[in-house]
């Protein structure tokens, strides 16, 4: 997984899983913490999530929202939307320009 980006905006690259998590959590916690306003998560090179990476998105939020911030995805690809709809996670998370399945 590949992350870069600034306290206001992270894209990511890769497959969002148990293996990558870890790290992704790291950078993105310190993102939040880092500023004000809305936090946007680029996921547009996102090809897939597993459950771990679905926990994570849920975490940003609730981390967000405590910070008073607003968690934005943006980009979200056809495999990532299809999961999020399955979840109904859709109806939660902020979405921007995602692409439906």
């Amino acid at each position: 997984m590949h992350v870069w980006g600034d306290d206001r905006e992270l894209h990511l690259r890769g497959t969002l899983d148990v293996h990558s998590a870890a790290d992704v959590r790291q950078r993105v916690h310190a993102a939040v913490d880092g500023a004000d306003g809305d936090f946007v998560l680029d996921v547009s090179g996102v090809d897939a999530l597993d459950a771990t990476g679905l926990g994570l998105l849920v975490a940003i939020h609730r981390r967000a929202g405590r910070r008073e911030r607003r968690f934005v995805l943006r980009g979200v690809t056809p495999p990532v939307h299809r999961v999020l709809v399955i979840t109904r996670l859709h109806r939660i998370l902020a979405l921007e320009n995602a692409i439906a399945a």
